[in-house]
Order: C-alpha cells, then structure tokens, then sequence
C-alpha cells in the first residue's frame, strides 16, 4: 500500500510552482512519501492594487496560511522575504533550505549594466527598498534615472523592457535561477550597491505547530547557517517596526576563514525612496548559536539604525 500523498501548498505563479515543485522533490525524498502540489491563489495574485497599499508582501501568505489552519494541506512553501515577521502559534517554521543567490539584478534593454543605463532611463520596480538605494547610488554617481512602480510576475515585468515602455527593471536574482531564467539577467546588483530584503532568496517551509511527525521530517531540509542569517535580518525589520513593504534592505553573510566560518556580518538600511537619505550600518560578531542570539543582532543593529534617525524614513509605521 502506498502511503497519501502529503499535500503542498503554493502559490499559483510560475516562480511559486518551480519553488514547491523543487521542494516537493526534496521532500519526496526525505519521507518516502509522494507530494502534490496544491495551488491557492491569494489576495496579492488577484489584486492590481500596489503591494504597499495593499498591507505589503504578506497578502501573499495569508491564503496558505488559513488553509494550513484548516487542515487543506499539510504543508505550505513561501518565499521566504514575503513572510510577515511575527510568527503564528500554530504554525512553525520547519525548515529554511539553502538559500539562493540573495543578490537583486537589472533586466536591461541593450545588454546593458546599470552604470550604461541612459539619463532619464526608466528602471521599473515595485519595491521601495529597491527605490530608494537605487535612487540614492544614482544621486551619488551623477546618473539621472526614474524609478517606476510596477506589479506583477517576471513576465510581465520583463515585457515591459521588452516592449520598450521601461529601460529595465530590477528583479530578485534568486527567482529568475529558479525559473531557469537567469541567462535574461544583464547586471547583478552588488550588494554594496543594493541590500536585498530581510530573507531574499530564501524559501521558508512551514507546517502544523502540532504535526511533529512533518517537522522531524522537514527538518532534514533545514540550512544552519541560512536559517540564523535570516533570522537576525528578519529580527533587524521587526525591531525596526517596519512591514514587508518598508525600505529596509538587510543581510547577513558568514564571514569565512578557508572552510572555517568565523563570523556573521549583519548590514541593514532604510531610505527614503528618492534617495536622498539613507541610514546604513553594519555590526559583525560570532555566529549565533541559537534563534535567541540571532534574535539579538538583529535587534541591536535596528537600535543603533534607530538612533540615527532610521525611524523617520520609513514612511507609514507599519502596526
């Protein structure tokens, strides 16, 4: 007899599917079991509204998370950067895989670097965070571009540079790889140029507080070192009151001897969207040991960005 299927939830995009399809396989493997795939839309798939108004990148969550809740699916796969940062009760983190290539990338017509881009080019995004560290390495290296907001998936936006409306557009490295798409790519954005968001290019595998079964599983899918590098950025966005829409960039990569880890480095900024200010620091220590103390880098560095005004930049306190 062959065991049921355990059931993932996902969203319906083309990135979603390709991402639970990788982990369904891991998943697969790990127990035995085969997996299949469900697919719920969310508000943020149906609405045209901009993320920002619409209550951020956790309209994307909320859907897998109540049919978690209700027990439609056993599991449930998010980009990790869309997850709002305060955890339900219910619900547990069971596994952060790997994480990606965190770094964001230009699209450009031409072939061309964001350094080439035309004056007055018109580089889309829907990201405040990527307007403003964008706006603000412009202001800082005499260029003269236009941030455009815009919404929806790679194609879409890839179609707008296509189509010639936009001169480029700034897209999640780890998205376009997972799609199998990254050959479009013509600039990776360094990260002293842009910081990712809290979490980027991470995927966040979440289950049943009460499943212990499913998490001893999932478990074997977790990264260490991915899971207290997100867990420190996600700490400095919460400290910082800030929701997945705010300006914050953040991230934390280990600082390695050889094959020795040594140290994690913690970088976070926020910004107006024009560019014209920016609070950015960074903090480096030993690698936390524990959720906790992972907890507290985030938390110290958000303080000391707080106490350089970081508070006023973000616009709207997220509540």
């Amino acid at each position: 007899m062959t065991e049921k299927a355990l059931r993932l939830g996902t969203r319906r995009s083309k990135l979603a599917l390709a991402q639970s399809g990788q982990v369904a396989d891991a998943v697969s493997q790990v127990t035995g079991r085969p997996v299949e795939l469900v697919e719920i839309t969310t508000y943020g798939d149906v609405s045209r509204e901009h993320l920002a108004q619409i209550g951020g990148t956790g309209v994307f969550v909320a859907a897998l998370r109540e049919a978690l809740a209700r027990g439609e699916v056993d599991f449930a796969v998010h980009s990790l950067k869309d997850l709002p940062t305060a955890q339900p009760d219910e619900l547990v983190l069971a596994a952060v895989p790997v994480r990606e290539d965190p770094r964001d990338v230009i699209v450009a017509r031409d072939a061309r670097k964001l350094t080439d881009l035309p004056r007055g080019a018109r580089v889309g995004t829907g990201s405040p965070r990527r307007m403003a560290q964008l706006n603000a390495y412009a202001r800082g290296h005499g260029m003269d571009i236009e941030t455009v907001p815009i919404r929806g998936n790679v194609d879409t936006r890839i179609g707008y540079v296509m189509n010639g409306e936009l001169d480029a557009v700034v897209l999640a490295a780890a998205g376009l790889n997972r799609i199998g798409r990254s050959d479009e790519v013509t600039d990776f954005l360094s990260v002293d140029t842009v910081l990712p968001a809290p979490g980027q290019g991470a995927l966040a595998i979440e289950c049943a507080a009460d499943n212990a079964d499913l998490i001893a599983a999932l478990a074997e899918l977790d990264d260490p070192f991915t899971r207290v590098a997100v867990t420190a950025e996600r700490s400095l966005l919460a400290a910082l009151e800030a929701g997945c829409s705010a300006p914050v960039g953040a991230l934390a990569d280990l600082l390695a001897d050889g094959q020795t880890v040594k140290e994690m480095r913690l970088r976070g900024v926020v910004g107006t969207t024009d560019g014209s200010t920016l609070v950015q620091l960074s903090t480096t220590g030993p690698v936390p040991e524990t959720h906790d103390a992972a907890m507290a880098l985030g938390r110290e560095l958000a303080t000391e960005m707080l106490a350089q005004g970081a508070a006023g930049l973000m616009g709207e306190r997220a509540q």
